[in-house]
């Protein structure tokens, strides 16, 4: 006998016609039928967002950059400040690096402040300064990806294209009931093709791809998702079968490496820091830090990372980041960025009176900076901490 009942796993339902004979009728895609839910959802729920007040492409393109990486309540702290100071891609394209990340300070991952700004002078080159519209212009500008020239091409532009980021992905996998890590190939590639899909079967792609961004990121949640407030849930595979919590699976990552830095906070009796300027290339590139020195950790030689930061006495500390004063330790702190676990070994110097070693101390990479304008030297958020422990 022929089971002709409907199983929300299979794409058709089997139904016979009066002369006996079986015909599949093919069920909707549950990824196309979210779409108008969800337009209508973020239409009456969307978050009131200073890039959302106007179609504008700059501003779209520095929000992006922006939320990489980044939660929205800090991104919501410095879009509008660094938008007024640099209010059109002329204006960021003509600024100084070191302008652009010191109005970066606070949100991290400096790279796309510098990628954010060869965006500019390549929009004023090629463009005239005006975001293209078109996915190919998009996709050419520094710091743009494919989802980034899909969110700007759709969300201001009205381009029919896909989007894909983890909040996208994650909802998708969980209306699909496609188990996997959301950067495995195979599941990024299913992923993409639902997105389509979905952009597709869209009234409005605009609103539709930015309101699956905005679900994935307040209502389907990695963690405690809102399943009781969801609009789609009737629709969620991995909801019905009890999946939620099992999609997508945890990212595909390799293993952080361990860095030691001794560092020495320098100051002047009238308060003033010193400070050195990182190299162009590697870890927080060009910022401004205490003077700094990484350490060689070498585990084959039994140097661990926690040996080495043990062995770093004060007279050693000022050895190697070259300063000819005595200092004292005042901590350690740990920074985890993306790729590293960075352990700081934190020393303090004070000049007292007319110190000789003061003059010395300065270089071309390395100034004596007022409390004053200490705020307008680009500061890694990591070198903060360091400043603020040694200050206590």
């Amino acid at each position: 006998m022929t089971d002709t009942r409907s199983k929300s796993t299979r794409s058709s339902t089997a139904t016979r016609t009066s002369s006996g004979a079986t015909l599949r009728i093919k069920k909707p895609e549950p990824t196309s039928t979210i779409a108008p839910l969800l337009e209508a959802w973020f239409r009456a729920c969307a978050r009131d967002l200073p890039w959302r007040q106007t179609r504008n492409g700059y501003f779209a393109l520095v929000s992006e950059l922006m939320l990489q990486q980044t939660q929205v309540a800090r991104v919501l702290e410095k879009f509008a400040p660094f938008v007024a100071r640099f209010p059109s891609p002329a204006a960021l394209a003509a600024a100084s690096e070191d302008e652009v990340l010191a109005a970066w300070q606070g949100l991290g991952y400096y790279r796309r402040a510098r990628l954010l700004q060869a965006a500019a002078v390549r929009i004023v080159e090629v463009h005239g300064g005006v975001v293209p519209s078109d996915l190919e212009s998009l996709a050419a500008l520094p710091g743009v990806g494919r989802y980034t020239a899909g969110a700007i091409a759709s969300i201001v532009f009205g381009v029919r294209t896909p989007i894909v980021d983890g909040n996208v992905s994650r909802v998708l996998q969980r209306v699909g009931a496609k188990a996997g890590a959301s950067n495995d190939a195979a599941v990024s590639s299913w992923t993409w093709e639902r997105a389509r899909q979905y952009a597709f079967a869209a009234d409005d792609v605009g609103v539709a791809n930015e309101a699956l961004m905005e679900f994935g990121g307040t209502i389907c949640t990695p963690a405690a998702p809102r399943c009781g407030a969801c609009p789609i849930a009737h629709l969620c595979q991995a909801h019905a079968r009890g999946q939620v919590a099992q999609i997508p699976a945890p990212k595909i990552r390799s293993p952080r490496s361990e860095v030691v830095m001794v560092c020495v906070r320098v100051t002047r009796d009238d308060g003033a820091v010193l400070l050195e300027q990182r190299p162009a290339r590697g870890l927080w590139a060009s910022m401004y830090q205490p003077p700094t020195v990484a350490l060689t950790i070498e585990p084959a030689k039994g140097i661990t990372p926690a040996r080495a930061a043990k062995g770093i006495t004060p007279a050693r500390a000022a050895k190697l980041v070259a300063i000819a004063c005595k200092c004292k330790k005042v901590g350690e702190l740990e920074v985890i960025t993306s790729h590293r676990v960075v352990r700081f070994v934190v020393f303090e110097a004070q000049l007292r009176g007319e110190f000789p070693a003061a003059k010395q101390l300065t270089s071309p990479s390395r100034v004596f900076v007022s409390q004053a304008k200490l705020r307008e030297f680009a500061l890694s958020n990591a070198a903060k901490r360091v400043l603020a422990l040694a200050a206590k």
